[in-house]
């Protein structure tokens, strides 16, 4: 880096700081914040706890973001006034220093920029993650199951809560079906860029000739609903089935039919969950998982409409990323059109860049 691309950089995210501002109007969240202390200080505030937990999680939403915010603004302001402090003295250690941290204060700006972006009405709920496995049997079984790990590794390093609902192994290796809700801010927000075909090339470990498989394996993700969003499911538009849980769960999970499968009729989503011993738990938990995938189905629609998409194009029916192993090592996104070679790493749940860059493009493609 020399000093004209540091000083194109600075303006570049200077830019970025700006249009950070017109979004999330700091004046706006300190005032707000101010109402919140207010409310606090009213004795009948805390007597309602439902709502004081929504306004205290509203109040830490806002500190976050406006620490965040400030915390990018003024490092920017630092770095360019010790930039041009050091060009006038002639300062070569400062600069190189300032080169050195660049990469840093572009993150730092990056993650405030990201956080602002995820400020749809759903963004911030947790995430109901279900992974099928394509054609192809134990090969497709196998990445599933890679990309459940991923997935689990991803929730870990963000200390975000995963929570099973249904997991059905293969045959030989791999899983057949997993379901799970990922607990945790924004959770959907950054996993709703999962939603689709997965795509993965590699030398087969199942093959005894070291043939070269192509896998595929479908990632749905929706927003938990709350209990106060008015979905309406009519009885003769379900199917409900038991069966025997199956995996860990000890000796009364494999005796007793406490698992349960929906199918939704008109729409052909059909939820499972076994994750309890009870039937009625089950029930209701997959009832929900229903309603989540229902009410994502319904937010795609609308806004197919508004972008006059083709129907076709609704869904999780399309392939939005490729992760090659043989004979090189790359992860494509279709979406950003950005290709990674940490393959190792992101397959070990390291997968923010590629979030990032999904969501950065998504953006930008929306203001066109």
């Amino acid at each position: 880096m020399d000093s004209y691309e540091y000083s194109e950089l600075l303006k570049k995210l200077e830019q970025k700081i700006e249009n950070i501002q017109n979004i999330i109007k700091p004046d706006q969240i300190k005032k707000r914040l101010k109402e919140i202390e207010k409310m606090e200080n009213s004795p009948d505030f805390w007597n309602d706890a439902k709502k004081a937990g929504e306004v205290q999680k509203e109040k830490n939403r806002l500190e976050r973001i406006l620490h965040r915010f400030e915390e990018a603004k003024n490092a920017v302001n630092d770095a360019k006034e010790l930039f041009e402090l050091a060009t006038d003295e002639n300062d070569s250690e400062t600069i190189a220093m300032l080169f050195e941290e660049a990469e840093a204060l572009e993150e730092k700006v990056t993650k405030i920029e990201i956080e602002t972006m995820l400020s749809g009405e759903n963004d911030e709920k947790n995430a109901i993650v279900s992974i099928h496995p394509g054609a192809g049997g134990t090969e497709s079984q196998d990445w599933a199951s890679i990309l459940y790990r991923m997935y689990l590794r991803w929730a870990e390093r963000h200390g975000f809560k995963v929570e099973v609902l249904d997991y059905q192994e293969g045959e030989e290796a791999g899983i057949k079906d997993v379901s799970f809700i990922v607990k945790g801010e924004n959770a959907y927000g950054y996993l709703k860029t999962e939603n689709g075909i997965h795509r993965l090339v590699r030398i087969s470990p199942f093959d005894s000739n070291a043939r070269r498989h192509t896998s595929f394996a479908s990632v749905m993700v929706s927003p938990e609903v709350d209990d106060d969003i008015d979905i309406v499911i009519e009885d003769k538009d379900i199917r409900i089935d038991t069966y025997r849980a199956s995996g860990a769960g000890g000796q009364h999970v494999n005796k007793t039919d406490s698992a349960i499968r929906i199918t939704h009729i008109p729409t052909g989503i059909v939820v499972q969950c076994q994750n309890d011993r009870s039937q009625h738990k089950n029930k209701a938990t997959a009832m929900k998982m229903l309603k989540s995938r229902l009410y994502e189905l319904e937010l795609k629609k609308r806004k197919a409409e508004e972008e006059e998409i083709e129907k076709s194009e609704i869904g999780w029916g399309h392939q939005i990323r490729s992760y090659v192993l043989a004979p090189y090592q790359q992860v494509k996104d279709n979406r950003s059109n950005k290709a990674y070679s940490n393959v190792e790493a992101i397959l070990d749940g390291d997968i923010d860049k590629i979030i990032e860059d999904v969501l950065i493009a998504e953006a930008k493609k929306e203001e066109q």
